[in-house]
């Protein structure tokens, strides 16, 4: 692994740093043992030495941005990502309470539109409480085409090595469908030994089936700051290599029983799931080796199991699943052996791991079509048999005032079909259960449905749908929370300040807004309280939303009150008083204690 410093030395490289941070100490001795100048001082144009020897152009600090957005990871990550992260810049120091799932599924997806690298991840062991953490994001002009130029530089290298080499799969469809490939595969007829021996630095962590990673030069930048302490996993810069093999037997409905390793691509190639997927390109040049019929379906538009379906799907159930997802991301129609097959064995999906269905749900739901993806999952019958909660929205009518549209399935799936792309995964299922209630609360009423207790009981429903798919506790805290607060937009107008500001400083608020925004416009089409809240909060200073409070329990210890549990009633008091904009001082503040808690609350 090359030191950042080194690796910026050994290509001579200039790069504009921009260093964010709330912590002016961090800043200070980051900036310190980097040799960057000070960034408060006024930068010019001219270059500026660093004490390793590179440079750097100019230095910017955005004072504002820690304490205007510590408790928003949410924010924070749409800000930077929506025009604070420029394709100029190489490096950046954020400091904020972001999750590494906010980075990979909301910022990095609208940074530079891919030309964008997760280097690496830190925490500090004694702050991870406090929320310390610190992430590296390194991109430029320079790593804009690296995994591809990665994957074609092993493929040259195994072929100075006297080996066969081509780029496989999703990576050579993308490339011919214009799209930008998510990484880059190679499949070779060097066994898993000789790729290791070529390869020193690899990871076998497949070799027993042919597949080993190839770590990605982009692994540069974990020295870039003793305070990383965690790294990414290393798939997540990586090129699997794998060995033309053939496959025997698939007892666990999965994994193979036996691997057979082969010189001949064909072999390999008919292993494998769909006949777009089934590529073979030679980068250099640029023929594609088709045994499969693979480029004609392309072009049709066609998802074909790559020989029997019921044999591919019986190798692995998730491919069902892939089969409807491919369809939707691509426009493309399911071979009706292919969709009766699913059909058929549409119940043994069941048989998947819970996780693998989670994540390919979620790539369904993020990836853009989703609308489409869900109709399919309810024509194989697929939908029946992983959400059948879903499945019981079909025929739930709505009151045609608030519900133009339709029953509550056809509300929901024109919702998804509204989501940003990309989009974060917990927005995404929070779109998809925030009216899962529903079908259990349905009532007609004297005057129009109902749906009384919908949100109670849609946030059980979710939190089971959650559990069952072994979410993350984050995620489905987030999940839920989306399900439990999509109808509060309804009374923005009505709350009460303190009451207002809680409800926009909740975790994440900008997915609960935007949330609101897709419900309202996949029904009624009134954006009254969405631009309400968006108006209020503009007009907002971080410090009246979330103001220093006035007085804390050591206050009321020092004013004579016992701790106990009454503590925390007495002080949100104070707060909502406080954030009503009647309480500006601590005096005011015990002043008011002492008349509405007279003898300890």
């Amino acid at each position: 692994m090359i030191p950042f410093a080194a690796f910026l030395q050994q290509h001579s490289m200039n790069m504009p740093f921009e260093m964010v941070d709330s912590d002016e100490r961090l800043v200070e001795s980051k900036r310190d043992r980097l040799g960057i100048a000070d960034p408060n001082k006024e930068c010019t144009g001219e270059t500026r030495s660093l004490s390793d020897g590179y440079r750097i152009h100019r230095v910017i600090r955005l004072s504002s941005v820690g304490q205007r957005l510590a408790d928003d990871r949410h924010d924070r990550a749409q800000m930077l990502a929506g025009g604070q992260l420029r394709h100029h810049s190489a490096v950046r120091l954020v400091r904020g309470n972001l999750r590494e799932h906010d980075i990979r599924s909301d910022l990095l997806p609208r940074a530079n539109h891919g030309r964008r690298r997760l280097v690496a991840r830190g925490f500090d062991p004694e702050d991870v409480g406090a929320g310390h953490t610190l992430y590296i994001i390194c991109w430029s002009a320079f790593t804009v085409a690296m995994p591809k130029d990665f994957a074609i530089s092993i493929i040259r290298t195994l072929r100075e090595h006297g080996h066969e080499a081509y780029l496989v799969g999703g990576c050579v469809r993308d490339l011919l469908l214009g799209r930008e490939p998510a990484d880059y595969d190679v499949a070779t007829d060097a066994v898993p030994d000789e790729v290791m021996r070529i390869f020193p630095d690899t990871y076998a962590v497949g070799a027993q089936f042919g597949v080993v990673l190839v770590p990605s030069p982009e692994e540069i930048c974990s020295d870039v700051t003793g305070y990383v302490s965690h790294y990414l996993s290393p798939k997540a810069n990586v090129v699997e290599v794998a060995t033309f093999r053939s496959d025997i037997g698939h007892s666990d409905g999965r994994h193979p029983d036996q691997v057979r390793f082969s010189k001949d691509p064909q072999e390999d190639v008919e292993r494998r799931d769909f006949t777009i997927n089934g590529l073979l390109l030679d980068p250099d040049t640029n023929q594609i080796r088709d045994f499969v019929g693979g480029k004609k379906d392309l072009e049709a538009g066609i998802i074909r199991t790559i020989g029997d379906p019921e044999r591919r799907f019986a190798e692995d159930k998730l491919r069902m699943l892939r089969a409807a997802r491919f369809a939707a991301r691509f426009g493309y129609a399911i071979e009706p052996k292919t969709f009766q097959a699913i059909q058929e064995l549409a119940s043994q999906i069941r048989q998947v791991s819970k996780e693998r269905v989670r994540d390919e749900l979620s790539k369904i739901l993020t990836e853009g079509r989703a609308r489409q993806a869900f109709l399919l999952l309810d024509k194989t019958g697929l939908l029946h048999e992983i959400l059948p909660e879903i499945e019981a929205m079909k025929g739930v009518e709505q009151p045609p005032r608030f519900h133009p549209e339709g029953d509550v399935f056809v509300h929901t799936l024109l919702l998804l079909d509204k989501l940003p792309h990309p989009c974060s995964i917990t927005l995404a299922w929070g779109a998809l259960l925030h009216d899962v209630g529903k079908p259990a609360t349905f009532r007609i009423a004297p005057d129009r449905i109902r749906f009384d207790g919908h949100v109670d009981v849609g946030v059980k429903m979710a939190e089971a749908i959650c559990s069952r798919l072994r979410f993350s506790n984050d995620d489905t805290d987030q999940i839920l929370a989306l399900v439990d607060n999509h109808m509060r937009f309804a009374h923005v107008q009505q709350m009460k300040e303190s009451t207002f500001k809680r409800f926009v400083r909740m975790p994440l608020f900008a997915e609960h807004l935007e949330l609101h925004r897709l419900d309202c416009q996949s029904s009624h089409g009134n954006l009254a309280s969405y631009n309400f809240t968006r108006q209020k909060m503009a007009s907002m200073t971080p410090a009246t939303m979330r103001p220093a409070p006035l007085i804390n329990g050591d206050d009321l210890i020092a004013a004579g009150y016992p701790p106990g549990p009454q503590f925390k009633k007495i002080l949100s008091a104070v707060e909502d008083r406080q954030l009503e904009g009647h309480l500006h001082s601590r005096d005011e503040a015990l002043a008011f204690v002492d008349s509405e808690f007279p003898n300890g609350g």
